[in-house]
């Protein structure tokens, strides 16, 4: 009886010990599943630096909360070149796989960014390539940059074992690439099923599911990258077109506020143009506190310029110190000063035409003196011997036209009216005005 209890026991016991041994396995399944994560994170627009300090948090959000896969959801036409090459180093040092999803297209700095991600899937229809550097005018850059940009491109290809040719065919319209029908002069854009073929994606699907499904992440959290107020504001303020309007606005409008009577909207508009930009850098990483400091700093010394009568030290050094904050702010010490020249053009015209047609107003009438010193007044700077006309006199030294005379015994400085006037002749007064006196020689008669 008690070895049967024992036995009842045991089987028990080992019962027990396997269905324990399930549940947990099954627990911990579970878990996994519901702790499997995708986050979507749009690469949209112009790749700027804005884009970039976007793209730097959501993936470091992403990797914090222990994504499986990170999906850039791909629509550009592309951008500036320094931004994608620090959203490549992004890409690259993820500690989380990267799938570059094209669901537009992929342009130039947009194709660079796809080509650095550990995979690629493109929507059908879409493209991607067309990544030859150009400048600000639209004309391609000069050798050593399109150099520079080639190398990026073949090492991004070759860094995922692509074929670099047709990445360089995608920066350069000298190369040909045959199969593709793309000849010398285009630049080589791929279709998705083109990029399919030539092993430049790996997945050609038509939307997020069939994407997840080709992951065997059917039943992963979706997790969204949403850009914030904040941070589309920086994108908008901190784009190079926008860059020259808004130190334009802020300049000209602190102009009119400067010949206008009291604060209005001009000075507002102006403050506010400043204060965009400063936040926009200040929001996307280009600058620090410190240049808010050495604008207020500038700012404080032209003050001291305007109202305060200087040698103009005070302006030169606040000019210096404001303009040092905006190449300190910028992400492009030359284009800033682009943009500053600009911004210092129209400021400059506009306060021509408001000098011009509207005179000295508002503070503009402490740096011009208006007060006249006139004889109603009492001021008197010469008094004007008008007892003197048409009296007679004789000319002690020959008047060409100036010299002196003798009048009722005084010596006076005169002009004559006309040419020469010999020494000793009758001479009248005809005039006298102040310090000056006109005297006309006197016919002599018989």
């Amino acid at each position: 009886m008690r070895a049967s209890l024992t036995q009842l026991l045991s089987i028990l016991a080992v019962v027990l010990g396997a269905t324990t041994l399930l549940l947990s396995a099954w627990s911990n399944d579970g878990k996994a599943e519901a702790e499997t994560s995708v986050h979507f994170i749009p690469v949209e627009q112009a790749v700027e630096r804005g884009l970039e300090a976007f793209l730097d948090r959501s993936m470091s959000q992403a990797v914090d909360d222990g994504a499986d896969l990170i999906v850039l959801e791909i629509d550009t036409p592309g951008g500036a070149v320094d931004a994608a090459n620090n959203i490549s180093d992004i890409v690259r040092g993820a500690d989380v796989p990267v799938t570059a999803y094209v669901t537009g297209e992929a342009m130039s700095a947009g194709a660079y960014i796809a080509l650095n991600a550990d995979h690629i899937a493109m929507q059908p229809g879409t493209t991607m390539g067309a990544a030859q550097v150009v400048d600000g005018s639209g004309t391609a850059a000069e050798d050593k940059a399109q150099s520079a940009w080639e190398g990026n491109m073949q090492g991004a290809a070759e860094r995922n074992d692509r074929d670099p040719q047709y990445a360089l065919a995608m920066t350069n319209p000298d190369l040909e690439i045959e199969e593709l029908g793309v000849g010398e002069g285009e630049l080589l854009t791929l279709t998705a099923a083109q990029a399919e073929s030539v092993g430049y994606a790996e997945e050609v699907v038509e939307d997020r599911e069939s994407l997840l499904a080709a992951y065997d992440l059917d039943s992963a959290e979706i997790v969204e990258a949403e850009v914030s107020f904040a941070e589309q504001l920086a994108r908008w303020v901190t784009h190079p077109a926008v860059i020259p309007i808004l130190l334009s606005a802020g300049a000209i409008g602190l102009m009119i506020e400067f010949f206008s009577p009291g604060f209005g909207l001009p000075g507002l508009l102006g403050l506010s143009s400043l204060g965009l930009f400063f936040f926009g850098h200040l929001f996307a990483g280009f600058a620090g506190y410190e240049t808010l400091i050495l604008f207020g700093i500038g700012a404080v010394l032209l003050a001291i310029e305007i109202f305060v009568p200087g040698f103009g030290i005070f302006g030169i050094l606040g000019l210096g110190a404001i303009v040092s904050s905006m190449l300190m702010a910028s992400y492009s010490t030359a284009y800033m000063l682009v943009a500053l020249l600009i911004a210092f053009g129209l400021a400059l015209i506009t306060a021509i035409v408001l000098f011009k047609y509207f005179g000295q107003r508002g503070p503009m009438k402490k740096m011009v003196l208006h007060e006249e010193a006139t004889a109603e007044e009492g001021y008197i700077s010469n008094e004007s011997r008008t007892d003197l006309v048409d009296e007679i006199g004789k000319t002690l030294t020959p008047l060409s036209p100036a010299g002196s005379m003798l009048l009722q015994d005084e010596r006076l400085d005169v002009v004559s009216e006309g040419g020469y006037i010999e020494q000793g002749r009758n001479v009248r007064v005809v005039k006298a005005s102040g310090h000056r006196i006109v005297v006309r020689e006197v016919e002599e008669t018989t």
